[in-house]
């Protein structure tokens, strides 16, 4: 087989600007098809920056937190403060950051309305813009960590008590070690995607529940790890789970973000998928060309294969050397397609505004909207899945005219006269 070869190479260079147009659509097609890939990658690792943000990378919670009949004060971590100084002497990487968080079922009650509740307190800094911990901030504005008489509420909670901006709350909490009961005035609205998840939540500095409910208590301490921008980087919190873990004196729950919402991690998962679909139709159109390109090759040679086949050549022989011709005319096409897209994604894999892109901007991260930056990233199955389709392409390409090829009968083939 060998030999063929350079005959294959010769002979998809004999129509240099037709073979050159095939080779330059499947190397559009490679392009295309990666740096699609490397932008859905972005828009992953938009995802992952905006879950991760909310709810951390990491969180340690109370062993056995969620088995039936377990009651709140069984759940709550006590002695905060000692908790994490626990995390600091195990060396949590310098810009990690720690968010402690309080869940307090609460009734919750209007002038004439009440409602069941979940109540959340955390100690996360509160944002300048228009994003709350919990979702978007729809009205007002959120309570600051001094604030002790201060809440927000869900927009459909708020509807549900009757109360607005302005307004005020009262919260019972029996069976916890607190107070027990306090009255808030309400200072901003909140909305969330889920109108369900909506109706149910209010949050206040995390100071003020844990003084209701639980003094120096959590329901979890989130560790966040900013210098992780891409979903690929999960090894690294899955190393540092390991080493929290195995570590003295935190005899806690410790679990990544994916194993604690798996919700939240398939709206990670699924985007990649998505590229296959997209791929496709640029490797069919290229095949297309592909085989245009083969069987007009084919015509202008028919005498010429006629005369090999008499010569002796099998009809095995005739199909490879087809079959060599795709191959090489798909192969100039995506190693050419290969190092523009591999070079575009690098370049960009730094960083790009999000404004950059006007796509963007319909698209929306679990925390009420994309970064300012997008890290465009590809996965070794990424590359490996483009070259697997352009291997398809280029048997698939060349499965006719090599099928029409085997079959030629030496005395007609000789016979034979282009078009």
């Amino acid at each position: 087989m060998g030999n063929l070869w350079p005959l294959a190479w010769r002979n998809i260079w004999r129509q240099r600007r037709r073979s050159l147009l095939s080779a330059g659509v499947v190397a559009v097609a490679v392009f295309f098809s990666l740096v699609f890939s490397g932008m859905v990658g972005a828009f992953s690792n938009a995802q992952y920056i905006g879950i991760t943000r909310s709810v951390g990378h990491l969180s340690l919670r109370v062993k056995g937190d969620q088995e039936p009949g377990t009651t709140f004060q069984d759940s709550v971590i006590q002695r905060v403060p000692s908790v994490r100084s626990q995390l600091d002497r195990v060396g949590l990487p310098p810009d990690a950051e720690t968010v402690t968080t309080l869940e307090v079922p609460v009734l919750l009650a209007g002038e004439r309305r009440s409602r069941g509740v979940m109540l959340l307190g955390n100690d996360a800094p509160v944002p300048a813009g228009k994003t709350a911990p919990v979702g978007d901030l729809k009205a007002g504005r959120l309570p600051n960590r001094s604030e002790g008489d201060a809440i927000a509420l869900g927009a459909v909670l708020a509807r549900a008590l009757d109360v607005n901006v302005g307004g005020s709350v009262y919260a019972y909490a029996p069976g916890t070690s607190g107070m027990g009961q306090a009255v808030y005035r309400v200072v901003g609205l909140i909305s969330v995607p889920d109108s369900g998840s909506e109706g149910k939540i209010a949050y206040l500095p995390l100071s003020a529940a844990q003084a209701l409910a639980a003094p120096d208590g959590a329901s979890r301490v989130d560790i966040h790890l900013p210098a992780l921008t891409h979903a690929s980087d999960d090894a690294k919190v899955t190393a540092l789970r390991d080493t929290l873990a195995a570590s003295k004196g935190l005899d806690y729950r410790i679990q990544t973000w994916r194993e604690a919402y798996p919700a939240l991690a398939g709206l990670v998962s699924q985007m990649r998928p998505m590229t296959q679909v997209f791929s496709a139709l640029f490797f069919v159109l290229a095949g297309l060309l592909v085989v245009n390109t083969i069987y007009l090759s084919l015509l202008e040679r028919t005498r010429e294969l006629g005369v090999i086949v008499a010569l002796g050549a099998t009809p095995s022989k005739v199909t490879r050397m087809i079959l060599l011709e795709s191959l090489l005319l798909c192969g100039v096409g995506a190693v050419i397609g290969l190092l523009l897209g591999l070079g575009v994604i690098l370049a960009t894999s730094q960083g790009i505004p999000s404004t950059a892109i006007p796509s963007a901007q319909v698209m929306q991260g679990a925390s009420g909207g994309l970064p300012e930056t997008l890290y465009p990233s590809l996965l070794p199955g990424d590359v490996i899945f483009t070259l697997a389709f352009t291997l398809l392409t280029a048997l698939l390409s060349a499965w006719w005219p090599a099928r029409l090829a085997s079959r030629l009968e030496p005395v007609d083939a000789m016979r034979f006269v282009g078009p």
